[in-house]
């Protein structure tokens, strides 16, 4: 049975629970619940700390887990990311009072409060700057205030939490992050791992796209073909009518309204839209 790690708390786990759900696994109905066996898809669920799944993983506890790219890289396991998962994005950044600290090389000798000590050592170490690295757990936008350190690395959103404790940030973006699906380095590739694999993909995919039907005159069906191409190729089918024909074509759901004008412009008619609530690609 496939062990799965899942976050029980903080901005991934409801996400996560989300997509597994939509994937055609079965979730826990009560946050107290901490371990779920579905017996039907042969997988286990395992509720923990997002910053501990990678670590769980890594050692081999659990088979796969969903986490942060910043849990991943942080926690120095032996867990690889083995796709993104398109939720939980955020950006880490270094941070300080205005006319101190600018760069990067600005930071040397200097002390950096965190609660992502080994990702902040290693982006340090990988650019050659000496400086204390201060780790502490929860926010850091004190530090600088509290007088432990001069300039604090973090994750970065709107920037508002920051700018209140007369912080701004500076240089490049330390790390990207997303919520990513992770398993042990080295381990032999799982047949279970590769089916929840495609199950997300399906999900994400579903998210993204819809579906596209539409009747186009003959003399047309190219110029409308060229306008929704599809995944590999659109479906066109007769109709009664031999001059139209009936099209399908998975389109871009962002897209959606620019295309059915362009569609309607060129001549098509009965232009539908329905959404995808799985695929296989």
């Amino acid at each position: 049975m496939l062990r799965i790690a899942v976050p029980n708390k903080g901005s991934l786990a409801e996400p996560a629970a989300e997509m597994l759900k939509e994937a055609g696994y079965r979730t826990r109905r009560d946050a107290k619940e901490l371990v779920i066996t579905d017996e039907a898809n042969g997988v286990e669920l395992f509720y923990l700390r997002p910053r501990d799944i990678a670590v769980y993983v890594g050692s081999g506890t659990v088979d796969c887990g969903i986490t942060g790219r910043d849990l991943l890289l942080d926690s120095g396991s032996a867990a690889l990311e083995l796709m993104t998962l398109g939720f939980g994005g955020s950006t880490f950044r270094y941070a300080a009072r205005p006319g101190t600290v600018a760069t990067l090389a600005d930071i040397e000798g200097h002390r950096v409060a965190t609660s992502y000590a080994v990702l902040v050592e290693k982006h340090l170490a990988d650019h050659g700057v000496s400086a204390q690295v201060v780790r502490l757990d929860g926010a850091v936008e004190t530090a600088i205030t509290l007088g432990v350190a001069d300039v604090i690395a973090d994750v970065v959103e709107t920037g508002a939490t920051l700018r209140s404790q007369g912080l701004e940030v500076f240089g490049e973006p330390i790390l990207r992050s997303e919520a990513v699906l992770v398993r042990r380095a080295g381990s032999e590739e799982q047949a279970g791992i590769e089916v929840l694999r495609r199950r997300l993909l399906g999900v994400i995919t579903a998210r993204h796209y819809v579906m596209l039907d539409y009747d186009v005159p003959v003399e047309h069906v190219d110029a409308a073909c060229a306008i929704t191409p599809g995944l590999e190729s659109p479906t066109v089918s007769p109709l009664q009518n031999k001059d139209w024909v009936a099209v399908r074509a998975m389109v871009p759901r962002s897209g959606t309204n620019r295309v059915m004008d362009e569609l309607y412009e060129l001549g098509a008619r009965a232009i539908l839209v329905t959404d995808i609530a799985a695929c296989r690609l």
